[in-house]
């Protein structure tokens, strides 16, 4: 069997065809150098596609990571930033709370509870976030714990206004709070105030805050200015001379309400002071 193969050439000039025999393996050998160059040609043009796509994701990395470094910054920042706010709200927290009981430890050396260091670890963004997470869930709570202690001390502050306190008029005191044998009749009868002697015209002013809900006269009292100051207690002053405010006004300690008069079943120019908690007649002498 014939080894070789015959390649012919026939121009279209109508030149003299020409042959050319050729051995199979000279022919497989230029079907392989064409294969193989074929297949280093596919391999050079993939290979310089995947370079440019890794070329690609690389730079895509690096901003990724340009970014990431700008977030962790910021994050440290704001780490930073609520670490202060928090140490700062601890220590105002304390002080409040401090000024509502002097008695208790001094509020500048009371711990700001705020769990000791924070530890920033930078090649960490989620455990960084979670500190960021927890200390602001921490700084809501203490906000509302100032909330709360502003509440009371704005509470205490309206109770310590409520609350009587001194003396309502100028004078000396001629009878006290309890039983007591009755001027008139002689019989042991409770007194429920304290007699405050002063001249006619002696100013009468208010002991605490309060809404004047009384200003009139009546029989046994005479001249009566009676005030509401809220949290239960309400003060009485009666046998005024005259009276200075109307039912409704709105006064303050220390502002005139009426003057010292004999008015009602009065035996002489004083005036009759009453305390009532929650309309029980109470000691004035607690509050002078």
């Amino acid at each position: 069997m014939s080894r070789r193969f015959t390649l012919m050439y026939i121009p279209d000039s109508g030149k003299k065809a020409r042959r050319m025999l050729v051995s199979h393996r000279f022919l497989y050998s230029i079907l392989a150098v064409v294969l193989l160059s074929g297949s280093l040609m596919g391999w050079v043009v993939v290979d310089y596609y995947k370079l440019q796509f890794d070329q690609q994701h690389f730079n895509q990395l690096l901003v990724e990571n340009s970014e990431q470094r700008q977030q962790l910054k910021q994050l440290s920042r704001d780490l930073d930033g609520l670490h202060r706010e928090m140490v700062v709200l601890s220590d105002a927290d304390a002080r409040m709370r401090g000024s509502i009981d002097p008695d208790n430890e001094d509020p500048a050396n009371l711990p700001v509870a705020i769990g000791g260091a924070i530890d920033i670890r930078p090649e960490d963004m989620t455990g960084l976030q979670q500190q960021i997470n927890s200390l602001r869930l921490a700084i809501d709570l203490r906000r509302e714990s100032q909330e709360e202690v502003r509440d009371l001390l704005n509470d205490k502050h309206s109770l310590a206004l409520a609350t009587p306190t001194g003396w309502p008029t100028k004078g000396w005191l001629t009878s006290y709070f309890g039983v007591r044998p009755s001027p008139y009749t002689g019989e042991r009868k409770m007194h429920e105030g304290l007699d405050i002697a002063a001249n006619t015209g002696t100013l009468v002013t208010a002991t605490a805050d309060g809404i004047v809900v009384k200003a009139t006269t009546e029989s046994g009292f005479g001249k009566v200015v009676m005030i509401d100051h809220g949290y239960g207690y309400r003060t009485v002053f009666a046998h005024n001379s005259k009276i200075l405010v109307k039912t409704g006004t709105r006064v303050k300690r220390g502002d005139k309400v009426s003057e010292v008069g004999n008015t009602g079943r009065s035996t002489g120019s004083h005036l009759h002071y009453e305390v009532r908690l929650n309309g029980v007649p109470v000691n004035p002498r607690k509050f002078l």
